[in-house]
């Protein structure tokens, strides 16, 4: 059963300054297009290869477009032994559609 948190609570949290952590995994294309602020960029096709980018210590907020992706990958790292993982239920859509911040990528 992976856990979720939905984008107002997230702001909240952000907004509080807690350290959390979000992880973007669209691809570089879907990227292009806006991600949400401070957000580490790991194609979901990556997250095997970068899993020391991600902490065990400190809670982790996966999003995609929509929230299946990242729930799958939600999912893998739980089995990695990531405890402390959530998915951003409807993921970046979800996310704009609160009018929440969306920013353009920095590299």
């Amino acid at each position: 059963m992976v856990n979720e948190i939905d984008s107002e609570s997230l702001s909240q949290r952000l907004a509080a300054a807690e350290a959390v952590l979000l992880v973007d995994i669209r691809t570089p294309a879907e990227i292009a297009q806006g991600l949400i602020p401070e957000a580490l960029q790991v194609p979901m096709h990556l997250i095997p290869m970068r899993l020391n980018d991600i902490p065990k210590d400190r809670d982790v907020v996966i999003y995609c477009r929509s929230g299946a992706r990242s729930y799958q990958a939600c999912a893998y790292l739980m089995q990695q032994g990531y405890n402390r993982v959530l998915n951003l239920r409807g993921g970046i859509i979800a996310w704009a559609r609160h009018g929440l911040p969306i920013v353009a990528p920095t590299d």
